[in-house]
């Protein structure tokens, strides 16, 4: 039968000092500790949080109490799910998942500033416990739901310049009917207008000309308009315009393209966290703060798209 392997921190500490007690068990509450019994902590092995029972460990003894670190190799199944089971976090998200709640229902009387204060808390909050959550299950999806639809939510009461999301189907396309055109979409482009002037580039119309507009008006008779109110491409449903381009043309179902979308709609719109978005972000914005012209911003964005792409196909 295979084995399950935890570490455990072992320790006593002398019921007079309180200060020390407290600051311990705060310490090994945060890391996500499962609790066998008073004074005997668990981790799964190889967690990044098992690194800390060593300053632990050295923070007990300073304080005049005993403390050590064993390895616990569970050798029943039954065992191993009683010792998962003290990792179990669906009531860390039940109770986020209430929250959120609550925080749709309060939307419409906050501003802006104070919505975007409250999504960073609840972003956050949910950062805390997927750092902990070592066995993840339905109620992290479920969480993660809640956070997109209360994005979606904000989306459409706060949204100005970003265009609302159309209804209905995606038709399929074929690009040899988008050859040699001229594509349009606001001036000074970011995450959602960039990431789909480079994917229109790379494979739709590598011939393609881009023109940059103040307004939906504006754009020239015989162009495609891409990101914007009417536009030919633009949001439908939860899909942000880079996302709505892959699909139209059949290639939603790249896996690196999918990984570069769900980037995209992060950076674009919020809902589920991506690790890499935050560094696309940082790069994006340095190119941004170099370009004195969109065409120029657009050049220096695409290298950076052709370097995550290849990067993602390479895993």
């Amino acid at each position: 039968m295979k084995s399950s392997i935890f570490i455990a921190l072992v320790l006593s500490l002398p019921s007079s000092n309180k200060t020390v007690r407290m600051r311990i068990w705060r310490a090994l509450h945060g890391m996500g500790c499962g609790v066998i019994r008073d004074g005997v902590y668990l981790l799964p092995v190889r967690t990044a949080q098992q690194a800390n029972f060593a300053d632990i460990e050295s923070d007990v003894k300073a304080a005049g109490g005993f403390a050590m670190t064993v390895e616990m190799n569970f050798k029943s199944s039954f065992q191993s799910a009683w010792a998962r089971q003290l990792f179990d976090r669906t009531s860390d998200y039940a109770s986020l998942i209430i929250q959120i709640h609550a925080a749709e229902k309060s939307l419409a009387r906050l501003q802006q500033p104070q919505a975007e204060l409250l999504m960073k808390r609840l972003h956050r909050a949910f950062q805390l416990i997927i750092k902990i959550d070592f066995y993840p299950g339905q109620a992290k999806r479920q969480a993660q739901d809640a956070l997109a639809s209360l994005e979606r939510v904000m989306q459409n009461l706060f949204a100005t310049n970003e265009p609302r999301k159309a209804k209905g189907r995606i038709p399929r396309l074929n690009t040899g009917n988008y050859q040699r055109r001229v594509w349009a979409t606001r001036k000074n482009p970011w995450i959602d207008r960039l990431a789909s002037a480079w994917f229109i580039k790379r494979f739709v119309d590598r011939k393609a000309r881009f023109v940059w507009i103040d307004k939906p008006k504006d754009r020239p008779k015989d162009a495609l308009g891409f990101d914007f109110d009417g536009a030919d491409f633009t949001h439908v449903g939860n899909r942000v315009t880079f996302e709505v381009l892959l699909a139209s043309f059949g290639l939603d179902g790249d896996p690196a393209l999918s990984q570069l979308a769900a980037a995209i709609h992060f950076l674009d719109v919020g809902g589920i966290p991506v690790d890499d978005a935050k560094g696309l972000e940082m790069i994006l914005k340095g190119a941004r703060n170099k370009a004195r012209r969109d065409d120029e911003l657009l050049s220096a964005a695409a290298k950076v798209f052709d370097h995550v792409y290849a990067a993602y196909r390479a895993t």
